[in-house]
């Protein structure tokens, strides 16, 4: 890639165009319209880009499919280091494919942006989500995966990478070419990788699931990665004010998921955020009505769904990863908002 510089400009809420492209690149500036939100589209390439954005009071931003950014919130400039693939969303492309290039929506009540910076980043912090639907950028509503909101959290240097698809079991993800096998040579040296599996490995033997994990850690150090095993979090299935094993992800063939991660956390030495446990605490805490703002309801959503969360609670499940990040001391918590 050859050098970088930024293009400024200055624009109204519906037309503010301004990016920056690798030195002797042509195209045409893009544009943004509407005005609630303001949609602004790019033309980049695959790859991790800066922004610098000067909005207004009250305005928020999400990315590619539905990552919050920031939220609305006080005037001024914000920047943020953001992740552009193809497909956006999920990797294989269920629920959409999304617009190739880049999408920043800008929203809140009366959003208004005056200026958009953009240039490829130099070297970020990639932090890579290796993970099912509970993880994944749902790109449509209402569901949310807390990997979409564990973005509002991180600081321009460094950024996330969003590999979760729905429907994935650790197997799964290695084995699918769209998956681990497209993300493992993105890996550098310093990169994290978040591995969250237990939700579709209902009928994995134990052992079969410890070699799948051990797989996905080996690929990731091969590539001078830090892998972090993340436990499932846990399901919205009580029996009385306790959530039952189905919740706690103990499978159909007995096999407790999140204590045979500890296991393996253990036996290789690698970090390890307990995601069960504290959902668990969370969930229970709240007890069986309180919790269902966590989750999704026919009521708010439509549906009733027990396993994902609304854009409510992506926030307190990616909050609790972040507790987990900051106690580990991970190198991610120095690029912590």
């Amino acid at each position: 890639m050859g050098s970088t510089h930024w293009v400024t400009g200055v624009g109204t809420a519906a037309a503010a165009s301004l990016f920056a492209l690798p030195a002797g690149t042509a195209a045409p500036p893009p544009t943004c319209t509407g005005t609630a939100p303001i949609v602004c589209q790019y033309d980049v390439a695959p790859g991790n880009y800066e922004i610098a954005a000067t909005v207004g009071a009250g305005t928020g931003l999400t990315v590619e499919a539905r990552r919050r950014i920031f939220d609305p919130g006080d005037a001024g400039t914000r920047t943020a280091t953001i992740n552009v693939r193809e497909p956006e969303g999920q990797p294989t492309g269920q629920g959409g494919v999304g617009t190739p290039g880049l999408t920043l929506t800008f929203d809140g009540a009366t959003p208004v942006v005056t200026r958009v910076k953009l240039k490829p980043a130099h070297r970020p912090l990639v932090v890579y989500l290796a993970g099912d639907s509970t993880v994944c950028d749902q790109p449509v509503a209402p569901y949310n995966g807390w990997g979409q909101a564990l973005t509002a959290s991180v600081r321009r240097g460094a950024v996330v990478a969003n590999y979760g698809d729905s429907g994935e079991s650790a197997g799964s993800f290695l084995a699918d070419p769209a998956l681990f096998p497209t993300m493992e040579p993105l890996i550098k040296p310093r990169d994290l990788v978040f591995i969250q599996f237990g939700h579709n490995d209902k009928a994995t033997t134990a052992d079969d699931y410890r070699a799948n994990l051990i797989a996905l850690i080996n690929g990731v150090r091969n590539k001078g990665g830090l892998a972090v095993l993340v436990s499932p979090p846990v399901r919205r299935l009580f029996n009385g004010a306790a959530l039952n094993a189905t919740a706690l992800h103990v499978n159909s063939l007995g096999v407790d998921l999140p204590a045979e991660m500890h296991a393996v956390a253990a036996a290789e030495n690698v970090p390890m955020i307990d995601l069960t446990a504290r959902s668990k605490a969370l969930v229970e805490g709240l007890g069986p009505a309180g919790s269902t703002v966590l989750y999704l309801t026919v009521a708010t959503d439509g549906v009733n769904d027990n396993t994902h969360f609304s854009e409510y609670g992506a926030q307190r499940m990616a909050g609790l990863v972040l507790d987990g990040i900051r106690e580990l001391n991970l190198p991610l918590t120095a690029y912590l908002r």
